[in-house]
């Protein structure tokens, strides 16, 4: 893997594994990180932190199912040292592992040259995958707002509830990213007096930076287009409930003229002429049927149907 630091990748390592390849006595709560199970949801916080003679670090990966329309996180630990990197990369049950092979990649071309340089190629791959994250998200917001005017009500709101809660699940592991690179570009992760991240290294970081920024500003954006998605949902669910409505009522006022009709012509009086007229029946039809194509005539001019 070419020559200068020497790297060290475990996958869903052991304790003993841990301890025999560790470059560094670590400190308890890195170990307590480095030997916790892989996570089921985003509960590590990403950072970068100086621990005397190493620096600890956790970035978490988000990988996008879409056609299962999920999302999960993949957690890389790691120790920095002068001349050792020391990855533990944690696979979730039943998902594939997360490749470095780009990351080996870049760091091959370069030579090799430090541990920062290593770190810095890991976060860069998180940030591009935080990208590739946000323009998913915003493809199946598309999709969504096209599909509220044909889809069902209840695949609708469950299609809401899922990208609420990607978004949310996104927001809570971009942002201490974004602030755990920020430490590096402003310099305040080195081990001892020694510099791990040089100034050049801190301006690649920088670029780093720039890259969750810009996630940080589309999930703002994906979030604003998902309460316009709800908001015109609720509308279309309002209007769809005042078309029944004037429906109801519409039926509602083509009865009530028929009903007065067989109303008045139902008391039986004994001094009402009509009951004993041999056209009665044939005229109190006629009256309603006259009433009701009127109302039609009327509210088809009024276009109310």
């Amino acid at each position: 893997m070419g020559s200068g630091v020497r790297w060290i990748d475990l996958l869903d390592a052991s304790r003993d594994e841990l301890l025999a390849e560790s470059p560094v006595d670590l400190h308890w709560s890195a170990l307590e990180q480095l030997l916790a199970p892989p996570p089921e949801r985003a509960t590590a916080r990403p950072t970068f932190d100086s621990h005397g003679d190493y620096v600890f670090g956790v970035l978490l990966v988000p990988v996008a199912v879409p056609e299962e329309d999920r999302l999960f996180y993949q957690e890389i630990d790691f120790v920095l040292t002068r001349d050792v990197t020391l990855t533990v990369r944690k696979t979730p049950h039943g998902e594939e592992p997360f490749s470095i092979q780009p990351v080996q990649a870049a760091c091959d071309a370069h030579g090799f040259p430090s541990a920062g340089l290593v770190a810095y190629y890991l976060v860069d791959e998180v940030a591009e995958r935080y990208l590739l994250l946000l323009d998913t998200v915003n493809d199946e917001i598309d999709e969504l707002e096209a599909g509220i005017e044909i889809w069902p009500d209840a695949q609708v709101r469950r299609r809401l509830a899922d990208l609420r809660e990607d978004v949310l699940q996104i927001r809570r592991t971009l942002g201490p990213t974004r602030d755990a690179v920020r430490r590096v570009v402003d310099g305040r992760v080195d081990v001892g007096k020694d510099e791990i991240f040089d100034r050049p290294l801190e301006l690649s970081f920088s670029d780093a930076y720039d890259k969750l920024l810009h996630a940080a500003d589309s999930l703002d954006v994906a979030r604003d287009l998902i309460s316009s998605a709800r908001d015109f949902h609720q509308s279309k669910i309002s209007q769809d409930q005042n078309e029944v409505v004037k429906k109801l009522a519409v039926i509602a006022s083509l009865l009530l003229l028929p009903t007065f009709i067989v109303g008045v012509y139902g008391q039986n009086f004994d001094h009402m002429p009509e009951l004993h007229w041999r056209l009665g029946y044939a005229f109190s039809w006629a009256i309603i049927a006259a009433t009701t194509v009127g109302q039609l005539v009327f509210y088809r001019w009024k276009r109310w149907i």
